[in-house]
């Protein structure tokens, strides 16, 4: 087990300063927390190096990130986990407080997570079998296209055939006998071109749906089990035949492919060890649980939860459907807001097994700026982007885009401070027009200036109740 855990990672030996300068391309400032995590995942790949009996004694330096809401928190753990091909889970603290005495099973987090990464392995292993996966949809679909271009009314069984020949494409002279061959390969050229992808054909796929009932759980009430993810192969797979068109064909018989090149026991086995050794739980909203010990009122529920996450983030087996879980080696990395408590008002069993606090500073008008043009992801590129779907070229000038900066930083400053997703409101609000007569509109330019935006905000600006509810 030791051994696939450290192959499987040997591609992702990056540096701490690698690991940030990733983390840079997508999230703006907040260099200590990029400092804190690109440590952390290092530190895996270090004690990956580590004698196995040395090895399992290393603990992951969980981590606390305090801070208000839209700075980053979120977003920085999860590059981190895409950056690690890691399994990644996140979860609301407060979650478990809603439901009861205690609230949601803790266990279940586990339990998610253990599924996120099957379907992250099962993906990765989908994509290296993919090209042989289509090699053999693509037969599947030329026997049905061989079929539909070459029936013919039946010979008459007294009729004796004769040595006949064919012309090629190419000016040869071949016999019958090759010509079914040639046949297909034209048949192939055409399809992989795109001729046949309106075409309809019938196929045969497995039905993957299985029984479901409906059981009461006394956590989260009526909920549905699939009886087949809980008896397993005893039902017997259905076929179905469905008439679809060639493209939607090939996609279909492509995974339906894939699936049965997989081998799913140890697909379940490797997400079994990565998720043990390299899972990550981002414990959001953990201020909201915590709470001085008191004798009546949430608290006490508050301090249940604490009692129950303790032995998971501590280190202990869950068991799960698909075996047991160690969560010894799992990060986590927990977050808030603690406004009103602090990181101190947690139980310090549970402070302890948080060993690195990282504070995370409020967005800056300068930091919109940035975060408006910089990210691959930007905002504006992503309107750019948007509209240029419906013929509409959009560029923003300097100004327009320190007049947003400015607007939002001004709202965040006067209302709530809801950081960077104050952004996301404020150019949903200048794009709502154009967004919604962009169909109408054939190939226009469209230069957003801080007039324009200036245009499209001005009466919510000016009432404040208003805009306490709008932006």
């Amino acid at each position: 087990m030791a051994t696939s855990s450290r192959t499987s990672h040997e591609d992702l030996e990056l540096t701490p300063r690698q690991i940030v300068a990733a983390l840079d391309r997508y999230i703006v400032g907040q260099h200590a927390a990029k400092r804190a995590v690109a440590v952390a995942l290092r530190n895996r790949w270090r004690r990956q190096q580590l004698d196995e009996e040395l090895r399992d004694e290393i603990m992951p330096k969980n981590i606390i990130m305090i801070g208000p809401t839209g700075v980053g928190k979120t977003e920085i753990a999860r590059r981190l986990a895409k950056l690690a091909r890691a399994p990644f889970l996140k979860v609301e603290a407060s979650k478990f407080t809603e439901v009861g005495y205690v609230g949601r099973d803790v266990e279940s987090m586990v339990r998610d997570l253990l599924e996120l990464g099957i379907n992250l392995v099962k993906a990765e292993a989908e994509e290296r079998v993919e090209e042989r996966a289509r090699e053999i949809a693509e037969e599947r679909i030329l026997d049905q296209l061989e079929l539909k271009n070459t029936e013919r009314p039946p010979l008459d069984p007294t009729h004796t055939p004769k040595k006949a020949f064919i012309v090629g494409e190419d000016g040869t002279i071949q016999s019958t006998d090759e010509a079914p061959k040639n046949v297909r390969e034209h048949l192939r050229q055409r399809l992989r071109q795109g001729e046949f992808d309106d075409d309809s054909i019938e196929i045969e796929l497995t039905d993957s749906s299985n029984p479901v009932i409906e059981v009461f759980s006394g956590q989260k009430g009526m909920e549905e089990m699939d009886l087949g993810s809980v008896f397993g192969n005893m039902f017997p797979k259905r076929r179905k035949k469905k008439r679809v068109k060639v493209k939607d064909a090939l996609n279909a018989l492509v995974k339906e492919e894939a699936g049965r090149l997989i081998d799913m026991d140890q697909i379940t086995q490797e997400a079994l060890q990565r998720t043990q050794q390299s899972g990550i739980i981002f414990l959001d909203e953990v201020d909201k649980i915590a709470g001085r010990e008191s004798q009546h009122g949430p608290d006490v529920s508050r301090e249940g939860v604490q009692r129950d996450l303790l032995p998971i983030v501590e280190g202990s087996s869950v068991t799960t459907k698909h075996g047991v879980v160690k969560t010894d080696h799992i990060l986590f990395i927990a977050a808030g807001a603690f406004h009103v408590s602090k990181p101190s008002d947690l139980i310090p069993e549970l402070q302890g097994r948080f060993p690195i606090r990282v504070e995370l500073e409020s967005l800056t008008q300068q930091d919109f700026q940035r975060i408006l043009t910089e990210p691959r992801n930007s905002l504006t590129r992503q309107y750019i982007e948007l509209m240029s779907t419906e013929g509409i070229e959009v560029t923003f000038d300097d100004e327009a885009i320190g007049t947003i900066a400015e607007m939002a930083y001004q709202v965040n400053e006067t209302l709530e401070n809801i950081g960077a997703r104050r952004l996301h409101t404020i150019m949903e609000k200048v794009f709502e027009a154009l967004s919604f007569e962009a169909p109408e509109l054939e190939d226009q330019d469209i230069v957003v200036t801080a007039d324009y935006v200036r245009e499209r905000l001005e009466g919510v600006l000016q009432d404040e109740d208003l805009s306490r509810y709008i932006l």
